[in-house]
């Protein structure tokens, strides 16, 4: 876990201390660099990765998880849930997939501006768009 001081803003640009790093700093931007996935360059790659990956195992846990326990237990995920009468693998897969999806996409909004503003990184808005 990064702390304050560690959020020097970079504004996505890759950082360093040689002549090269630098000028390449200078003229990077971050949305057209190349972006490698398991060695991002910037601290705010590292970051957007990390909120990225974390959704991802979140998403991948609410869609293939009662499938898998369904094919592990079937008993308990096939038997009708007293309340409302749906067996407990299709409520899951019916309600809870989608509606992870949902707050997964909140989540993941509330993060990147989060994100944005702890490195100083403004989006234009529709009227200062060219």
């Amino acid at each position: 876990m990064s702390s304050d001081s560690d959020a020097a803003t970079d504004g996505g640009h890759a950082t360093g201390t040689s002549a090269t790093t630098t000028a390449d700093a200078a003229t990077t931007d971050y949305l057209d660099a190349e972006v490698n996935l398991l060695s991002p360059s910037t601290p705010f790659m590292r970051d957007h990765l990390r909120i990225i990956w974390t959704g991802f195992a979140i998403w991948f846990v609410a869609v293939f998880g009662p499938v898998t326990l369904t094919a592990i237990a079937p008993g308990p995920m096939t038997t009708q849930m007293p309340l409302i009468g749906f067996p407990l693998h299709y409520f899951l897969m019916a309600i809870g997939a989608p509606t992870t999806g949902l707050l997964l996409s909140y989540w993941y909004v509330r993060k990147r501006d989060a994100l944005d503003e702890k490195y100083g990184i403004e989006h234009p808005t529709g009227g200062e768009a060219e």
